[in-house]
């Protein structure tokens, strides 16, 4: 077997491992879960500024966790009605505060023990909207007076990051891309079409010019995941695939899909007015950062690889597609029995 193949393999059970054996949360494909309060301010009364709240948590999360949010405190809370929405509980409030959130911090306590952040949405009466990711280690945040094009470009940079880093179903997909294509100019034209096709997907979703529900995107996501699964052991059955001819194609055409999905991702997290086009560019360029890190990482691993002088049984060459698929068929079905259940 040729020293190329063996890389090939023992990347793949060493990228597969970690998917299969990280803990629970990745498993899921998506970490991705994160807690949403929503600030909006929607009038004045005698004096009083009135705020509406709204605190959406995931209802999966570590055992014994508690996440809760730290409002200012000479605001003065109603009684929250509580419902179940998706997989997320929500709590639904209105405070009265004696002035503008303009230079109040709003924090949460309990995020370094969740295993999700906190997406922080601040809508003031003048219209201005301001976004923020609270995190384990920075879980407050000061309203500022307007946010800065710099900071939104950074936090929403960081989002983009985060999601593909944390997103398993596409850095298996982008795996088996790099897999099947090789390394080398092949390889820069492939992952260059699904960009360019994810992207497209991603901006027009979250501009609304289309709309689809989210968990059957997931689910066709996984399939789309499987397909390339087959074509992958199709080739090692020395068999042309649709790959071998159109790889840039079909890398595009699946990049529209995966798109639609991380569009998904980011209408959770909201886009602040009047920085659309800034948060979206930025998020879309986390997503790209991430991505070029992970393939970074893969053929560097592949690389080093290739001197291990070392043969492996013929059988070994089908472990990376089985693999892939299996991984694949598995968030299929339980993404589809997400949506029967929800539906």
């Amino acid at each position: 077997m040729k020293r190329r193949t063996l890389s090939a393999f023992v990347l793949a059970l060493v990228t597969g491992g970690l998917g299969l054996f990280s803990p629970a949360e990745r498993a899921q494909a998506h970490v991705f879960a994160p807690a949403l309060l929503e600030l909006r301010e929607v009038g004045e009364q005698f004096g009083w500024y009135l705020v509406s709240v709204r605190w959406k948590q995931p209802r999966a999360r570590a055992a014994g966790s508690l996440l809760e949010p730290v409002l200012p405190a000479d605001c003065v809370s109603g009684e929250p009605q509580s419902v179940i929405e998706g997989t997320g509980l929500v709590s639904t409030w209105t405070l009265e505060c004696p002035r503008t959130l303009v230079g109040e911090r709003i924090a949460v306590d309990g995020i370094a023990g969740s295993g999700a952040d906190v997406v922080l949405r601040i809508t003031l009466e003048d219209g201005r909207t301001l976004t923020q990711v609270l995190k384990a280690d920075r879980p407050e945040f000061l309203v500022p007076e307007r946010q800065t094009a710099l900071s939104v470009a950074v936090d929403y940079t960081r989002v983009g990051i985060e999601h593909i880093l944390s997103g398993w179903d596409h850095l298996v997909f982008v795996l088996g891309l790099v897999l099947l294509v090789g390394w080398g100019r092949m390889l820069l034209w492939t992952v260059t079409a699904f960009t360019l096709g994810h992207s497209v997907t991603l901006a027009l979703a979250v501009l609304g010019f289309v709309k689809f529900p989210p968990r059957p995107i997931e689910a066709l996501i996984a399939f789309s995941i499987y397909l390339l699964a087959i074509e992958l052991a199709r080739r090692q059955n020395h068999r042309q695939t649709l790959m071998d001819r159109m790889p840039w194609i079909v890398a595009g055409g699946f990049g529209l899909l995966h798109g639609l999905g991380f569009a998904g991702a980011l209408q959770q997290v909201g886009l602040p007015e009047g920085e659309i086009p800034l948060a979206l560019f930025a998020f879309n360029v986390g997503i790209e950062m991430g991505q070029l890190a992970f393939v970074a990482l893969v053929v560097a691993s592949w690389a080093a690889l290739r001197a291990i002088p070392f043969e492996w049984p013929s059988w070994a060459l089908r472990v990376p597609a089985y693999g892939i698929g299996t991984l694949a068929a598995y968030w299929f079905f339980e993404r589809v029995a997400d949506t029967l259940v929800g539906a």
